[in-house]
């Protein structure tokens, strides 16, 4: 199995960028997707991003399309999610997933692997 951990969340002014990181471990060796999704108080976890494990495919919600990118280094085992333009409405608990296979996942039930989340809070 895979051990994903998040990490770059903190807190930023409207307009502000993070780059939010999901180092992972464990049997890499195998091809795995990786998903970026974010909880907010009071509403249900949702999609953000998804990279498929050659990089050469990716998905955003429509909500952070052309705000968000998603991107990896397979040598690092480390999948990248770049926030630029932020918004308060983006404030959520990010979690990063990861499951194995080659194609794209973008269905939260799609994921067997996840992290225990980061904490980004976008002030206005």
């Amino acid at each position: 199995q895979v051990q994903v951990i998040e990490s770059g969340g903190g807190l930023v002014q409207a307009g502000g960028s993070l780059r939010l990181s999901c180092a992972a471990s464990g049997r890499t060796s195998m091809a795995y997707g990786v998903g970026w999704f974010r909880q907010a108080p009071g509403k249900e976890r949702e999609f953000v991003a998804t990279i498929t494990y050659s990089g050469g495919s990716t998905y955003y919600a429509d909500s952070v399309q052309g705000r968000f990118t998603i991107s990896r280094d397979n040598a690092k085992n480390t999948v990248y999610l770049q926030m630029n333009s932020l918004k308060p409405e983006d404030t959520a608990v990010y979690y990063c997933a990861a499951t194995y296979g080659s194609s794209v996942y973008m269905s939260l039930r799609a994921y067997d692997y996840w992290g225990q989340g980061t904490q980004v809070t976008v002030s206005s």
